[in-house]
Parts: structure tokens; C-alpha cells; sequence
């Protein structure tokens, strides 16, 4: 059975919100594909129920909740959804196209704040070392030889800047010029920030910059990216990254399954954090626009803060004499 085609004028809203949110709030590309997915789905359901986006109302948006509930998906992702539907049905009564807005009587599922995954120091040590070891050899072919070179160039960056994925591999190539401390970065929504550039990430960047122009000789058709890639960006994907990074853990005795450039930049995070840094200056090195979302790392804050307490206060230490 196919679904319902969905009301020609409800497309057109759609796409006028989804130009909205792309001109005034700047959504990245994914956040942009999500809004789609989301949306779409919500007309299709709006669709069957024999209704459109400009009439229904807050019992539609339940039902349609419950159906996502129940085809199995994660609270995280019924709350991204509902945010979805949220932004689309303010925009409607934003511009006048209803006069209410049926999800502000609707509650938000339920769901706890996982943490994150979190790897060691030693951890990450070892992936890099194992990244060094590769990166050492001569062995094999060129392309070879440049693949071992940009991982270890990928992976010091990500653990010395804490970048999200995406704006890692889209580095444009003027990034590695210059010998500064520091990475401009533009991020979510156009906005941009400074991140820390360690020396061994200066390092291992310019070994690898360097094959890579060797590479391309005097070619005018040199990719701006950092991380060039035969790919429709035309940069390395994110998926590429990602497996290469799973496959770098195997050699390093780690389990894959805990492996992903998200979680390096939640060891980039935790481990400031345990070694002192302010959870305000994370935010900010983390690109978050709100600080409850830097939040979530309040775990590692609470851990330290609990041995500061036992290694130093009076009381704590008479206990341990007791």
C-alpha cells in the first residue's frame, strides 16, 4: 500500500520553512537533511489523516509521536522529531499561515541523558602511537603512504581541537599555513571560533601537507580541502573517517565498537576537564552555543570535585586514619 501523497500546499510550506531555516538560522547541510526527513514524515502521517499542516491539530501531532514511538525509535530521536515539527508549526504561526500552534500543549518524550562514551588517556595514547608507527613507514605504495600520514594528521588534530567530524575533513588547505597556535573554524550556523593547535598536530599536519603538495606537483587543479577526497564534497567523508578510525583501533587492541571521531572529541572534553580546564572554556572550544549542552560532561567535573574532597579535606583524612 503506498502512502498518501502529501497536499501539494503543505510541500510548498515545507520548502518555504526549510529555505528559512537555511538564510536566517544558518542549519548546517545534515541539520538541514533532518529537517527534511522529519518533516516529511509528519505530512505523510498529517497526510493519511486526511488533514494538512494548516488545520490539524494537537491531537494529530500525539498520534503522530505515537506511531514514531512505536516503529521502534530511540527518546532521542522522538525529541528530534517533535523539535522538527516544533520549528515548522512556529514558523506557520510565525507568518500567519494558522493562527495557533498545535505542539505547544504537547510534552516532549521522556528520556534520560546518556553519557558519553568516554576513552582513557592511555587510550588515546595508544591510538596515536599506532597512528605514529604507521605513519613512519615507507612501505608500500604512495597513496598508501599518504593515507598513514593524513590519519595521523586527522586524528592529532581532532584530539588537540576537540572539532566535531564534520568540520575536521572539511578544513579548507589554508588551515595548515602558518605555524600560529591556533585554527580558525567556521561552525554551526556560520559562527566562527578559535581552537588550540598542539605542536605534534602542527607537526604531523606539515609531514603530511607536505607529500600531499609533492603529490599534486604544480597542478591548478588542487583541491581547496585540507583532506581532498574523490567524493561528492570533494573532501574525505565522514564515513571514510570513521571506518579508517575503527580499523586504526583494531591494530591498537581497542574494540571498535568504542571507537568513533565523536567520542575523540568527547575525550578531548573529558580530559580537559580532568586535568582542571573551566567548563565555560570547553564550551567554547567545543563550538556549544549553550552551555547545558557542555553539560553533559558535568560527570567528569563531579568525579574530580569528589576526589579534591577526599584527597584534601581535614575530616576526609581523619576518616581514613580511622
Amino acid at each position: 500500500m503506498s502512502a498518501p501523497a502529501i497536499n501539494s500546499d503543505d510541500v510548498l510550506l515545507a520548502e518555504s520553512f526549510l529555505e528559512m531555516m537555511s538564510a536566517e538560522r544558518g542549519a548546517s547541510r545534515n541539520t538541514m537533511e533532518a529537517y527534511r526527513r522529519d518533516i516529511q514524515r509528519y505530512l505523510g502521517f498529517v497526510a493519511g489523516a486526511g488533514s494538512d499542516c494548516t488545520r490539524c491539530g494537537s491531537d494529530t501531532v500525539r498520534r503522530f509521536l505515537a506511531e514514531v514511538s512505536a516503529s521502534g525509535a530511540a527518546a532521542s530521536t522522538q525529541a528530534r522529531i517533535l523539535s522538527s515539527v516544533r520549528q515548522f508549526h512556529k514558523f506557520l504561526y510565525g507568518d500567519g499561515l494558522r493562527g495557533d500552534d498545535p505542539t505547544a500543549v504537547v510534552d516532549a518524550p521522556k528520556q534520560g541523558r546518556p553519557l558519553p562514551k568516554i576513552l582513557s588517556i592511555e587510550e588515546v595514547d595508544r591510538l596515536i602511537a599506532v597512528a605514529e608507527a604507521q605513519a613512519a613507514r615507507r612501505d608500500g605504495s604512495p597513496g598508501g603512504v599518504l593515507r598513514r600520514l593524513r590519519m595521523l594528521a586527522l586524528l592529532e588534530t581532532l584530539y588537540a581541537s576537540g572539532l566535531r567530524v564534520s568540520e575536521l575533513i572539511a578544513l579548507p588547505r589554508t588551515a595548515a599555513r602558518g605555524d600560529g597556535p591556533f585554527l580558525t573554524v567556521t561552525g554551526k550556523g556560520n559562527k566562527e571560533r578559535l581552537v588550540p593547535l598542539s605542536a605534534r598536530a602542527r607537526s604531523a599536519l606539515a609531514r603530511y601537507c607536505s607529500l600531499l603538495e609533492n603529490r599534486e606537483g604544480d597542478s591548478r587543479e588542487a583541491s581547496p580541502f585540507l583532506f581532498p577526497a574523490v567524493s561528492k564534497e570533494g573532501h574525505l567523508t565522514r564515513q571514510a573517517f570513521a571506518r579508517d578510525l575503527k580499523d586504526l583501533a583494531i591494530e591498537a587492541g581497542l574494540a571498535p565498537s568504542r571507537i568513533s571521531p565523536h567520542v575523540l572529541r568527547h575525550a578531548f572534553a573529558s580530559h580537559l576537564l580532568q586535568n582542571g580546564a573551566d567548563l565555560r572554556a570547553v564550551q567554547q572550544l567545543l563550538g556549544h552555543a549553550d552551555i547545558s549542552t557542555t553539560q553533559i560532561y558535568t560527570h567528569v567535573l563531579d568525579e574530580r570535585l569528589r576526589e579534591l574532597v577526599e584527597s584534601h579535606h581535614p575530616l576526609a583524612k581523619l576518616n581514613k586514619k580511622g
